[in-house]
């Protein structure tokens, strides 16, 4: 029986019972990842956050169909109107086409969302594979009026729009307080205000990405893709919209202005956003010098870690905060959560080998209803954990026959903690998880000495590692950072 969950509303800011739009069915959409560089830590809170939501609505009864998108074209540098594609920027860096910079990086996130246990989408569309949905939906919004056309280049006439549909819901942003920043680009673009924003891009002649539209060749808006595949797949309007608090604005923005400028409706009824991570009390960043992705979180080789740290270690450190609260890395606060983590998979290794008694201690449907309580309340993972602790306590208490639990409570334990632990917040054993990154430290050393063959000009050897990973299933990929591999299917 579907469960009585509050979730908290970006948009009304509020937090209601969570009423789905058709009975026991829950069309949730989730902003996935822009792949044109490794995943990193950022990438990984958003892919556990709702790994936990589609988890515990799959629980609690609802069929969910989880759509989440790979951004492979139309996302310029610095979220601009202007400027290059951040993959065609890589593909032109690397020498390489741009569907090898998607390909090797969306195997690379697939990967990292394995390691860290998330379950896959129910669909996962990508850009480029919706080109005429997108196209259709410029068309939908110019026919409406409220969007122009000029040198090849189409624009949300954001006035326009602000005249019928409030600008600014989901952000807070006010339209005159964004006119007045935006001043000072006045004479120098094509738009007519500074805060329109493009649908359809004319492409530049060095512009490598480009499909023929009735505007003449181009590519979509960055924004454009998330509002066309949603209805492709959810309707005009759905449920739940999820992603990073960064994606707010001008993302999700533009999503809903989009959505009411072509269809006369607001496309979601609850807005969901994670927080940020943050390194020492900085925001993540390459100039910085904090930028760490998982791959080096799991091996240990990035300069400000102290040591490796397992996938696990780290879905465990996300979810020991909630969703929407801030999260600051440091090796402290890792090492905290490998220690929590590895106490609460101790407790359920011990908890299978309890023997039962006659009577109880300890009131498990307390226990049990707590549980559900924290993630009936807006998915608050921090304390359900805590109360899982409660539980490690009993269990610790009852190894030490401090406490007593009967067959019938003994296995509705066993149960709970199955169904929390595992299922809902997907945790597996340390076992598995040091196994797995076993394997991914034995490849790095056969990649290392591979190198080191290719170093020393010793490319038989070298051409013997490959050739010999490859007859195992195993792909070796050089580019000019290095050599990765994976797992042919």
């Amino acid at each position: 029986m579907s469960r009585e969950i509050r979730i908290y509303n970006t948009l009304t800011r509020q937090k209601k019972i969570f009423k789905p739009i058709v009975k026991n069915y829950v069309g949730m959409y989730v902003c996935g990842p822009t792949v044109y560089g490794d995943p990193h830590l950022g990438h990984a809170r958003p892919g556990i956050t709702f790994d936990v939501v589609f988890r515990y609505l799959q629980h609690s009864d609802y069929k969910v169909r989880y759509v989440r998108n790979i951004t492979d074209a139309g996302h310029l540098e610095n979220d601009a109107d202007e400027g290059e594609d951040k993959i065609a920027k890589k593909a032109r860096l690397e020498q390489l086409e741009p569907m090898e910079i998607v390909q090797f990086y969306t195997l690379s996130y697939h990967k990292a969302m394995a390691e860290l246990n998330c379950l896959a989408p129910s669909i996962e569309p990508r850009a480029t594979g919706h080109i005429i949905e997108q196209i259709e939906m410029v068309k939908q919004i110019l026919e409406n009026g409220f969007a122009y056309e000029i040198n090849g280049s189409v624009y949300l006439d954001v006035n326009k729009y602000n005249e019928k549909y409030p600008y600014g819901i989901l952000s807070g942003r006010n339209l005159e307080d964004a006119l007045e920043g935006t001043r000072a680009l006045d004479g120098q673009s094509e738009k007519k205000s500074g805060v329109d924003f493009a649908i359809w891009k004319k492409a530049n002649p060095e512009h490598i990405m480009r499909w023929p539209s009735p505007w003449g060749k181009g590519f979509p808006g960055w924004h454009m893709e998330c509002s066309a595949m949603s209805e492709k797949y959810l309707g005009k309007i759905f449920d739940i919209h999820g992603g990073g608090m960064d994606l707010v604005f001008p993302h999700h923005e533009a999503e809903i202005a989009q959505s009411n400028a072509c269809n006369n409706c607001n496309p979601v009824n609850y807005w969901m956003h994670n927080n940020m991570i943050t390194v020492d009390g900085k925001k993540m960043g390459k100039s910085l010098g904090n930028f760490i992705n998982l791959e080096e979180f799991f091996t240990g080789s990035h300069a400000k870690l102290e040591r490796a740290y397992t996938p696990m270690t780290i879905r465990f450190f996300i979810l020991q905060a909630h969703y929407r609260s801030t999260v600051d890395f440091s090796n402290e606060a890792l090492q905290a959560a490998e220690k929590g983590f590895n106490k609460l998979m101790t407790a359920m290794e011990t908890l299978q080998k309890l023997s039962a008694s006659e009577s109880s201690t300890y009131n498990v449907n307390e226990l049990e209803d707590k549980c559900y309580a924290a993630m009936d309340d807006d998915f608050n993972t921090p304390i359900l954990i805590a109360h899982l602790f409660d539980g490690v306590r009993i269990i610790n208490s009852a190894k030490d026959g401090k406490e007593s639990l009967s067959s019938t409570d003994l296995e509705k334990l066993k149960n709970i903690f199955n169904a929390f632990v595992t299922d809902i917040l997907g945790f597996i054993s340390a076992k598995e998880n040091s196994g797995h990154n076993l394997s991914n430290e034995i490849m790095e050393l056969v990649l290392k000495l591979r190198a080191n063959a290719k170093t020393n000009k010793d490319f038989d050897s070298a051409d013997l590692i490959r050739d010999e990973l490859n007859k195992l299933n195993i792909q070796v990929k050089d580019s000019r950072d290095g050599s990765s591999w994976e797992l042919k299917k």
